[in-house]
C-alpha cells in the first residue's frame, strides 16, 4: 500500500485525536498509563495445597494495588509495590481449609477439589503449588501441559526419574518454574554469594552442614479421615496408607514416601544456597555415602540421626549433611553451613523462612568493577513474577532445584542400602548398582504415574 506525505498525516492526526478521546473515556490504569498497570499485566495465579506454606502466597483482594515496605531481609531496595497479581481460583482436599482461604482472599476465587480442573481453568496464568511433597513433581509437570507458569514448594521431587521430568516439561512446554528454596532471594545469601565467588576466602574446598535431628515419632492409632478431607485424593500417586493424623497435615514429612526426613525438608535449603554458592546448579556429586541411626521405635521411616558426605569432581570439594552436626562458632543457629576456603571460612545460616544471615565480613564487602557479578534477586515471589513476563530462568530454576533434591535423594538411597554410591551426574545412574538404580523411580499407584 501507498500513501502520499499529506495523506499520512492526515490518518496519523485523525489516529492522535482518536487516541486523545479514547484517553478521555477509558481509565489510565486500563491503558496503563501514570504508572499503572494494565489488567493485561496482572499475573492470575491459581493455588494447589493452600494449608501450612500454602496460606502465605494468596492475594487477598483487600491488598490489590497497596504499597508495602520490602522486608530487610530481601533483596528489594527503598519502598516497592506488590506486583500486580490475584488469587482467582483455589484448589485443596480438604474442605474446611479451602473455604478458609476463600474467605482469606475475599471476592469470588473459583474453588476447586480437583487440581486438574484448576489447571482446565483458562482464566489461570500461574500456579502456587504447596501440597505435600509427594505430589509437587506430578502437579508441576501437569501444569506445564496446561501452559501454566509454576512456583512449586520444595524438595520439587521424590525420586530421581520425577526430577528430570520436570526438568523435560518445563523446557518442551516453555514454562518458568521456580521451586521454593526462598534463601537464594534473601539479601544475606546474596553477600555469601558474592563475598565467597569473589575469593575472599580463597577456594573454598569443604561446606559442612549442622541440623538437629528427626524426631523418632510415637505410636497413634490409625482412623477414619476426618469430614471434609479426600484422602484418597491426598495420598494420590504414594504408597497407600491407612489415615492417620501424623501421617497428613504437618506430620508427613518423617515418612520417606511422603517426606523423607530433615534432609528432604531443610536440607533442600541449606544445600541449595550451597550449590547456588559453589555454581553447581548443573551438576551433582561423584560419590555419597551416609550414616546414622533409624527411628528406635514408633511409626516414622526417616533418619534420626544422619551424616552425608558427597564427593564433587571439576572443582574438588566436599559437601557434608549432618544432624545433628558441628555449629558454626562466629553466628548461633539451629541450623547452616560453614564454607571453609584456603584463606579462611564464612558461615550462612538457615535458608528458609527464617531470616538468613551471614558474617558482617560479607555484608561489608563491595565487589570491584571486574569482580564476579552474582545475581540479585529482589525476593523469591517477585522473582517468578518478573520471570513470567520475561521468559527468563528464576533463581531457583527447576535443574537447580532437581539437582538440589537429587542430593537429599541420594544421601537418603544411601543411608538405606547402608553403602557409598558411586553416582553418575551426567547419566544420573548409580554406577555398577542395579539395586539402587530400581530406588530412582516408583511405579505411582492407580492413575498417578508419569
Amino acid at each position: 500500500m501507498k500513501t502520499t506525505r499529506r495523506g499520512f498525516v492526515k490518518t496519523t492526526g485523525g489516529a492522535a485525536a482518536g487516541a486523545a478521546f479514547l484517553f478521555d473515556i477509558v481509565p489510565a490504569r486500563v491503558l496503563g498509563l501514570q504508572g499503572q498497570t494494565p489488567p493485561s499485566d496482572t499475573v492470575h495465579f491459581g493455588h494447589i495445597g493452600i494449608g501450612g506454606r500454602g496460606r502465605g502466597f494468596l492475594r487477598p483482594e483487600s491488598n490489590l494495588g497497596k504499597q508495602v515496605a520490602p522486608s530487610p531481609n530481601l533483596g528489594g531496595d527503598g519502598t516497592r509495590f506488590l506486583r500486580p497479581a490475584r488469587s482467582v481460583a483455589l484448589c485443596d482436599v480438604d474442605v474446611k481449609r479451602l473455604d478458609e482461604a476463600a474467605t482469606r482472599v475475599g471476592g469470588q476465587p473459583k474453588l476447586y477439589k480437583d487440581f486438574r480442573r484448576l489447571l482446565e481453568d483458562k482464566d489461570v496464568d500461574a500456579v502456587y503449588i504447596a501440597s505435600p511433597d509427594h505430589w509437587h513433581a506430578l502437579m508441576t509437570i501437569l501444569a506445564c501441559q496446561a501452559g501454566k507458569d509454576v512456583y512449586v514448594e520444595k524438595p520439587a521431587c521424590n525420586t530421581i526419574e520425577e526430577g528430570r521430568a520436570m526438568v523435560t516439561a518445563a523446557e518442551r512446554y516453555g514454562r518458568v518454574v521456580q521451586v521454593g528454596s526462598q534463601g537464594r532471594s534473601q539479601l544475606s545469601a546474596w553477600h555469601a554469594a558474592n563475598y565467597i565467588r569473589n575469593g575472599q576466602i580463597g577456594t573454598v574446598r569443604k561446606v559442612t552442614c549442622w541440623h538437629y535431628a528427626s524426631p523418632d515419632g510415637d505410636w497413634t492409632p490409625d482412623a477414619e479421615p476426618p469430614q471434609g478431607l479426600d484422602y484418597e485424593m491426598w495420598v494420590g500417586p504414594a504408597r497407600w496408607l491407612p489415615y492417620n493424623s501424623k501421617h497428613t497435615h504437618g506430620a508427613f514429612r518423617w515418612l520417606i514416601d511422603f517426606g523423607g526426613g530433615q534432609i528432604r525438608d531443610r536440607g533442600a535449603h541449606v544445600m541449595s544456597i550451597a550449590q547456588w554458592i559453589m555454581d553447581s546448579d548443573a551438576t551433582g556429586p561423584v560419590s555419597v555415602e551416609a550414616t546414622g541411626d533409624p527411628p528406635r521405635d514408633g511409626m516414622y521411616d526417616s533418619a534420626v540421626t544422619m551424616t552425608v558426605t558427597y564427593e564433587f569432581k571439576n572443582p574438588d570439594w566436599t559437601l557434608v549433611w549432618a544432624q545433628p552436626g558441628v555449629p558454626s562458632a562466629e553466628l548461633e543457629a539451629r541450623y547452616g553451613a560453614v564454607y571453609w576456603g584456603d584463606n579462611g571460612r564464612l558461615t550462612v545460616t538457615y535458608g528458609d523462612g527464617q531470616p538468613t544471615n551471614t558474617e558482617q565480613k560479607a555484608k561489608d564487602y563491595q565487589a570491584p568493577c571486574d569482580g564476579v557479578k552474582v545475581f540479585r534477586s529482589p525476593g523469591h515471589g517477585e522473582n517468578l513474577e518478573d520471570c513470567i513476563r520475561s521468559r527468563e530462568k528464576p533463581i531457583m530454576h527447576i535443574e537447580a532445584a532437581h539437582r538440589v533434591a537429587t542430593l537429599c535423594i541420594l544421601g537418603n538411597l544411601s543411608f538405606q542400602m547402608r553403602r557409598k554410591l558411586e553416582w553418575d551426574p551426567v547419566a544420573e545412574r548409580v554406577k555398577n548398582d542395579d539395586e539402587a538404580n530400581r530406588m530412582l523411580s516408583r511405579p505411582g499407584r492407580g492413575p498417578w504415574h508419569l
